[in-house]
């Protein structure tokens, strides 16, 4: 997939460059974690087997990674996502 450029200016809300950045590299990190847990999950049924149908159990560890790697990459997720206005923010509440 080529390289392309965004102009931050022009995506998601009212927030400055700077603040998009942080919010689309924040949101990326979640992105990637939820999809490394549940590809967790997943392989997680395959440990303690025997080694009687090692072949066949590799043969779908294999399919499911393939399925994992197929998806778009977090930072491009999260960028899209921002860009149709899925993601929502806030600031912290500031403590006097």
């Amino acid at each position: 997939m080529p390289i392309r450029t965004l102009d931050v200016e022009k995506i998601g809300g009212e927030s400055n460059k700077y603040e998009k950045i942080v919010i689309l590299s924040k949101r990326a990190r979640q992105i990637a974690a939820q999809e490394k847990l549940e590809l967790d999950e997943k392989l997680k049924y395959f440990e303690g087997f025997e080694d009687e149908d090692e072949f066949t159990f590799n043969e779908e560890q294999e399919r499911i990674s393939k399925a994992f790697e197929v998806l778009p990459h977090a930072t491009q997720r999260a960028v899209d996502e921002l860009m149709e206005e899925k993601v929502t923010y806030r600031y912290p509440t500031k403590e006097l």
